[in-house]
């Protein structure tokens, strides 16, 4: 392993270690177990750290203005966002750790580890998945992101006001991939648009030269990625460097360093679920300051998402200790639909029957290496 590897698994470290070193005076009792399923290693391992850093400042500002009687700590899994690997960490944290609530991420991730979830009555959380069969998956499975059928219905309206009609569709074979893929089928013809071609990738492919050609000879106004992760920036990288020179599109898994950082990036444009740091919510305001302050650069939609769902755990489980009730998954499903409205970052958060929250979405464009709303 190199030098910046022992220093980014370090950081990693310190980073999950925080949220229970330094719990507030008030608080005692054994902790709220916050398990979490991210890949913190592999090819994905950047979401991963991104994820982790939102819960982890949820966990703080709890502990700083005293909200629950015990602490809350964080109890990582490593996927590497395959889904065997999640179904291990799943089974030891319901089994060994006894985790209260779990977050997970990842569409086939959390469709192999709802089961086991389910079975045991554990609330699982999704906040950077997007496939819409994740809605539904079990009662004690929620969705703190908009899932993709929302970000689909608000984008490409947008996409033919812009004339971007033919859509060519690069997506990863994976449920992700096939869910876009399933949308964009349905979805585009009744906006006015068609889908050109469509280009499924293993998710090891590396080189897309070949695929790039056969955009090319769609003829498309503008290629949809549908991929995650290092990937990503790869397909983006191949069909510039091969000469696609249309409108690169996709969905909220672009919002990465990774990305956003690529020259070759410039330009692209994809939906989110909408945030306001400066104009928005004191706790909106607070989320982005503070974040701010401990990592040096803005936050993103995603850290937005798992601070968003470890306050909700903090909401509820509020609820529950006032009324001297165990926290459990039946108790915090039950305050979930009673209550249903929670004052979240970016405004109020309002779930279904289901758990899924309904969220504004916004159009973004990469530039300068930024990411900046545009709609």
């Amino acid at each position: 392993m190199s030098g910046p590897q022992i220093a980014r698994r370090a950081l990693m470290g310190t980073a999950l270690a925080a949220p229970f070193i330094r719990p507030a005076a008030a608080q005692g009792g054994d902790p709220y177990v916050i398990g979490t399923l991210f890949p913190m290693s592999g090819p994905n391992g950047e979401y991963g750290t991104l994820f982790t850093s939102g819960a982890a400042l949820a966990i703080e500002h709890a502990a700083q203005d005293r909200m629950l009687r015990r602490p809350m700590r964080i109890q990582a899994e490593d996927t590497q966002a395959l889904p065997q690997q999640g179904v291990i960490g799943m089974t030891k944290l319901v089994n060994v750790d006894k985790a209260h609530y779990v977050l997970v991420g990842f569409t086939a991730v959390s469709k192999a580890v709802a089961p086991v979830g389910d079975r045991a009555k554990t609330i699982m959380v999704n906040g950077g998945a997007v496939g819409p069969d994740l809605a539904g998956l079990s009662p004690y499975f929620w969705n703190v992101i908009p899932l993709a059928h929302l970000e689909t219905q608000a984008f490409l309206p947008f996409l033919m006001q812009r004339n971007l009609k033919r859509i060519a569709l690069v997506y990863v074979d994976d449920p992700l991939g096939d869910a876009i893929l399933g949308l964009l089928r349905t979805e585009l013809p009744k906006t006015g648009g068609e889908l050109a071609g469509t280009f499924s990738v293993p998710r090891t492919a590396q080189q897309f030269g070949p695929v790039a050609a056969r955009v090319r000879q769609v003829r498309a106004d503008a290629v949809y990625v549908a991929s995650f992760g290092a990937q990503q920036a790869q397909i983006i990288k191949g069909l510039r460097d091969n000469g696609i020179r249309q409108p690169i599109v996709g969905y909220s898994a672009l919002s990465i360093a990774s990305v956003t950082a690529l020259p070759e990036a410039e330009g692209v444009i994809f939906t989110s679920q909408k945030f306001d740091y400066t104009g928005g919510s004191e706790i909106t305001r607070r989320f982005a300051t503070d974040f701010k302050a401990k990592h040096g650069s803005e936050p993103g939609a995603y850290n937005a998402n798992y601070y968003n769902a470890v306050r909700l755990f903090a909401l509820l489980a509020k609820d529950l200790e006032a009324q001297n009730t165990e926290v459990n998954g039946d108790s915090l499903r039950a305050t979930l639909l009673r209550v249903r409205e929670f004052d979240l970052v970016g405004g109020k958060g309002r779930f279904d029957d289901q758990g899924n929250m309904s969220a504004d979405i916004q159009v973004n464009e990469i530039r300068g290496g930024r990411v900046v709303p545009i709609a």
